[in-house]
């Protein structure tokens, strides 16, 4: 007979959930998901409501045809299909047709989560592979027909075609229009639903640091290294710090989605080297393309994590570190060296 044999301590149990956990995440959201509302109106609402649908009904169907009873479906909820419908629609333009959403919540749910094991069994993070698809199907309308905005511009003015960040890459700072508050603020700011309101974003950040459910340099780093690599791939010119970070959905992805926990490093130094390296390619890929590339960047790193938890680990507990092991050794051809002169 098979035996589970459990060694001694250190082992402690928690008391957070993964329901829990994944309800902060909802909470988090939910300022940046009204003021998408608020910006964009009634087509941005109309387009969280048919994701996140899509996206719960698609896990309920999926479990239902491996023979899951609906009690099992139920008291197996955790609530990580919302975010993942969630998440998407806030990376889609409003004016987005209704049929982008239903797919790729479909796709998100369907083939990146569910179809390797479900919750915990992903390889990349699910709303970021849907937006992937999405962008890929359905290019002509995901790069064009931005939504009006509702709210003006303080400083500045509302525009009207291409997006601040795809003007900044494409044209240069001198033909940005608009001040960085209203980047900040999302006022007159054209876009993706959640990747507008920064503050709003800012407040879901401190609200999940509060809790403990990310840690607050990841996804600071993520952003500092993208806004200073964008300089330097500018001439070193630090007028484009401040832009390169407030445009687009780089907040947006460094609070939610980078810090996924399934798709995210285990330990910190491998997550030192990952936020980096997230950063840096964040900005090059931009700078190479002159579009939004944050879903793609975080979508390669995703499948490097694997290679990060493997060849980056923790010290083990105890054992001794890297500069007391250089010491040790220091100390050993000293002590060499002097048995040596003795003889």
């Amino acid at each position: 007979m098979n035996q589970v044999i459990i060694n001694d301590s250190p082992h402690t149990r928690g008391k957070r959930t993964t329901r829990g956990i994944m309800l902060d995440v909802i909470i988090a959201l939910i300022p940046v998901t009204i003021m998408g509302c608020v910006y964009f109106g009634w087509k941005a609402l109309v387009t969280v409501i048919l994701s996140v649908l899509s996206a719960v009904l698609t896990e309920f169907v999926y479990l239902l045809i491996t023979k899951k009873t609906l009690t099992q479906i139920i008291s197996q909820f955790d609530f990580t299909s919302i975010i993942t419908g969630l998440l998407l629609a806030l990376t889609l333009n409003a004016n987005t047709p209704f049929y982008v959403p239903v797919l790729a919540s479909i796709f998100a749910i369907a083939v990146t989560k569910m179809m390797f094991g479900g919750t915990g069994k992903n390889i990349v993070n699910p709303a970021i592979a849907g937006r992937v698809f999405a962008f890929i199907a359905f290019t002509s309308v995901m790069t064009s027909n931005w939504a009006n905005v509702l709210v003006p511009a303080i400083h500045g003015e509302v525009s009207t075609g291409a997006t601040v960040l795809t003007t900044l890459l494409q044209e240069g700072l001198d033909k940005v229009n608009i001040s960085n508050l209203d980047l900040f603020l999302g006022t007159g700011v054209t876009g993706c639903i959640g990747e507008t309101c920064k503050i709003a974003l800012v407040i879901g950040y401190i609200y999940l640091v509060i809790r403990k459910v990310i840690k607050w340099q990841w996804p600071v780093i993520y952003i500092v290294v993208t806004g200073l690599m964008s300089v330097a791939l500018n001439k070193f010119d630090f007028a484009y710090f401040m832009p390169s970070i407030l445009s687009g959905g780089l907040f947006l992805g460094a609070i939610f989605m980078a810090t996924d926990y399934t798709t995210s490093p285990h330990c910190d130094k491998a997550s030192y080297i990952y936020y980096i390296l997230l950063g840096i390619v964040t900005a090059a890929l931009r700078k190479a393309t002159s579009i939004e590339v944050v879903s793609f960047a975080i979508l390669l790193m995703n499948l490097v994590v694997p290679l990060l938890n493997v060849y980056v680990r923790p010290n083990i507990f105890g054992a001794p570190t890297f500069i007391q092991k250089v010491k040790a050794k220091q100390q050993a051809k000293k002590a060499a060296k002097a048995e040596k002169e003795a003889k």
